[in-house]
């Protein structure tokens, strides 16, 4: 998720206004038992989203995206009035953290994305009310899950079993969108709204931004993300189609038991075997002043590629790295946990397997500032065999998944909702 700045209290300004106050500020556009979604809250999400996944501003975008932001503003809104209900309390801590954590895994400085954000003129209370609910809701379901939260050494080393048994068998690394169908009045609009996330994606939205706004497992706070799956994990419907489908292809809308299932498939491999280059990294970004002209750069753009060669130079070891990029003032990123060199983008990879552990890369020069890399520790790891640690939480995963999925479908069916023009 994100990083975060302001009190919790205006982030709820936009969750739990009077149905009077928000009337006042902006048509309605839901009634959720009681509360209200405003065309003010639709179009904060909407242009979020947009921004978020790589979209333009444009009022076409925009209103293609309606219907699905709507969708996610009612289910927010039960998730938010459920956890409420039942006291669980979420701090302006935890939603600072995963504000930060967001723009970690995005390569971005602290305060990059709220900079970002209120550039577009996007208003950042989207982004802590989305942020709240999630972190909300995951707590709500882990303490629903009781005693089923701890998972049973011997369900693990079954799964060990399984795994070894499957050795050489196809293993998909796969993304999920899911849209649930909780009665039948609801399956056409809940295809069209598959189709219309597909169409998105095929535009070239970024799977893992569609998923964090609008898939309904939650999966949607790791981008979709499942992991490497065999078949007979996921249902019978998936696995038909990600045998047939080549690998970065986007499925059509999957009909499966709870409703529409959308996939990617990011990779392909043999159970047992997977060795790969696992490196952890260190970034210092030193800023120019204004954009770089190669023919009359600036004296501080000298003097900061001056400092970045001295890094460069001198540095040994990541811990002395961190300190030399501190003092250069320069905006240092820690990637969290090991990085697969193989998955990195072809000019980075190709400049980190070049380094030597401990060592920087030489300045890389460009418009906005100079970049230097560092690799900490390199090592290779047959990734197709999973530490039991990684399958307890592959286990307790689906488990809090069909829980929610659960839980959603009786908070809809509950629900008094009333959609208006």
């Amino acid at each position: 998720m994100r990083r975060l700045v302001l009190s919790l209290a205006a982030a709820l300004t936009l969750v739990v206004t009077s149905p009077a106050a928000a009337a006042q500020s902006a048509g309605i556009v839901a009634v959720v038992n009681g509360d209200i979604i405003t065309t003010f809250d639709v179009e904060s999400r909407r242009r979020l989203f947009a921004a978020t996944a790589g979209l333009p501003l444009t009022a076409e975008v925009l209103e293609r995206i309606t219907p699905q932001v709507r969708r996610l503003l009612v289910d927010e809104r039960l998730r938010l009035q459920e956890a409420m209900r039942r006291r669980i309390p979420v701090t302006d801590a935890e939603v600072a953290s995963a504000i930060a954590r967001i723009e970690r895994q995005n390569g971005l400085p602290e305060g990059a994305l709220r900079a970002n954000l209120a550039r577009q003129g996007i208003d950042m209370r989207a982004l802590y009310a989305q942020v709240r609910a999630t972190i909300a809701w995951a707590k709500l379901v882990r303490a629903e899950l009781g005693a089923q939260a701890e998972v049973d050494p011997a369900q693990v080393r079954e799964r060990l079993r399984e795994i070894e048994a499957a050795t050489g068998q196809p293993e998909f690394l796969v993304s999920e969108i899911f849209i649930a169908v909780d009665d039948p009045s609801q399956e056409r609009e809940a295809e069209r709204t598959a189709a219309d996330l597909i169409d998105q994606l095929r535009r070239g939205a970024p799977f893992a931004a569609v998923a964090a706004q609008f898939s309904q497992a939650l999966t949607a706070e790791e981008g979709g993300d499942l992991g490497w799956v065999r078949l007979g994990q996921l249902e019978p419907e998936v696995d038909a189609v990600l045998q047939q489908m080549p690998v970065g292809a986007v499925s059509f809308p999957i009909r499966t038991a709870g409703g529409y299932t959308v996939v990617t498939l990011r990779a392909r491999r043999e159970v047992g075997r997977d060795i790969a280059t696992l490196v952890t990294l260190r970034q210092a970004f030193l800023p120019f002043d204004t954009v770089l002209d190669p023919r009359a750069p600036t004296l501080q753009q000298i003097r900061t590629l001056e400092s970045a060669r001295r890094i460069s130079d001198t540095a040994r070891g990541c811990e002395a790295f961190e300190r030399a990029a501190q003092t250069a003032g320069a905006r240092l990123t820690v990637p969290p946990g090991d990085l697969r060199l193989d998955q990195q983008p072809g000019e980075l990879q190709r400049i980190l397997a070049g380094l030597s552990p401990g060592r920087p890369s030489e300045p890389l020069i460009a418009p906005d500032g100079i970049v230097l890399f560092m690799v900490c520790n390199r090592r290779q790891e047959n990734l197709a065999i999973p530490t039991p640690e990684a399958v307890a939480e592959t286990i307790l995963r689906e488990r809090i998944d069909l829980l929610s999925r659960q839980m959603m479908r009786d908070l809809r069916r509950r629900a008094d909702i009333e959609f208006r023009s």
